[in-house]
């Protein structure tokens, strides 16, 4: 009897014990959980999944075999249009960059309107080795050319103090690991100035040739590649960490003679349609019909000219992202305000009490 009694009665102790044991080791996974989704840092790739659209094999050879082409610099009026806006955009910012990079460079579209008093060093990456060698850099510029996909592009943790990218990332898959590796690279207070195609780019062409598919086939092929929208790039920027964000859109207009002349630009610049899902071929007569829809809604008399044209409408997203340091300007906190919105209709009276603060010479500039 004792020892069924003592048996009996070391049932409870054990399952206490276990209890206990069991209770020590769930506020150990509870503390360690809580320490991992501390410690885990938000990034654009956490936040946006990867999509894999782009056949990065086929545009490095569109690409290079533009590059090669003799007549190439007659095509490319666009890139060195939209090159010079980036770059003046880079000028308003009043700082000497002691190591840039210039992402996507081609024949060096931003980096050719440098100077040394705005960039002592700019490294030129671009998938194309014959665009690297025909890149051209401002005078008393240093300069590196290194032969890197921009999907998969490397450099030291903040060791770069400007990054800049034109017309390039808009054939990038991993968009979202590529605003990372930017963020990673640039040093506290480094900046991303860069500018990709928007979704309204080619809208002519793009409902030209569904309609001329839909007429003669029943359906419609995915003949210009998806760009990115004015949203997925605010958020890119807001995921990566980025501060001080700026997004906005130009609108540029190129008018040429017929449908034709627009593919054959586009061929010569290398920015051929990429998808995968892309077909292979045209049928003629879809192509002719086509050319006859674009001219039939868009054609029309060109101002400058007499002869007739159609249109071709190019959105730029430009957008400009800073790495978070502490001396950068901060909001002020709720509830520091000393006028409230309710007194708005006094604003004649405030005005009059306001005091007045002299500019400086360093104000004015």
């Amino acid at each position: 009897m004792m020892t069924q009694t003592h048996c009996l009665m070391t049932i409870p102790q054990i399952l206490i014990r276990r209890m206990f044991d069991s209770s020590k080791n769930l506020d150990g996974l509870i503390l360690r959980s809580q320490s991992t989704k501390a410690t885990k840092k938000k990034t654009a790739s956490s936040v946006y999944r990867t999509m894999n659209i782009f056949d990065r094999k086929a545009k490095i050879l569109q690409k290079e075999r533009a590059a090669q082409s003799e007549d190439y610099h007659l095509s490319e009026y666009i890139k060195e249009e939209v090159g010079w806006r980036t770059a003046d955009r880079i000028f308003d910012i009043k700082r000497t960059f002691t190591n840039a990079v210039e992402l996507g460079a081609g024949r060096g579209y931003v980096s050719r309107h440098f100077l040394p008093d705005s960039v002592e060093k700019v490294t030129l990456c671009d998938s194309s080795q014959t665009h690297l060698d025909k890149a051209i850099v401002g005078d008393g510029v240093k300069c590196d050319k290194v032969l890197v996909d921009e999907e998969n592009f490397e450099f030291p943790e903040n060791s770069v103090d400007l990054l800049v990218s034109s017309l390039a990332l808009h054939w990038v898959n991993d968009l979202p690991g590529c605003f990372d590796k930017v963020m990673q690279c640039l040093k506290p207070d480094g900046v991303f100035v860069a500018c990709v195609f928007g979704g309204d780019t080619l809208l002519e062409l793009r409902q030209a040739l569904q309609l001329a598919e839909g007429e003669r086939l029943g359906g419609v092929h995915p003949h210009i590649s998806p760009f990115t929208r004015i949203r997925d790039i605010g958020g890119l920027l807001n995921a990566a960490g980025f501060t001080l964000q700026t997004v906005d859109v130009d609108s540029m207009t190129v008018w040429y003679p017929s449908m034709w002349h627009v593919m054959s630009d586009l061929r010569a610049l290398g920015e051929s349609n990429a998808a995968f899902n892309r077909p292979l071929r045209l049928q003629r007569s879809t192509l002719f019909a086509a050319a006859a829809i674009y001219d039939e809604m868009y054609g029309k008399e060109v101002p400058d000219r007499t002869s007739r044209g159609v249109p071709a409408t190019f959105q730029i997203i430009n957008f400009l992202g800073w790495k978070p340091d502490p001396s950068q300007p901060r909001p002020i906190e709720r509830g520091t305000g000393e006028l409230s919105l309710k007194d708005l209709h006094k604003i004649d009276e405030i005005i009059k009490d306001t005091k007045k603060i002299e500019l400086t010479e360093d104000d004015k500039k």
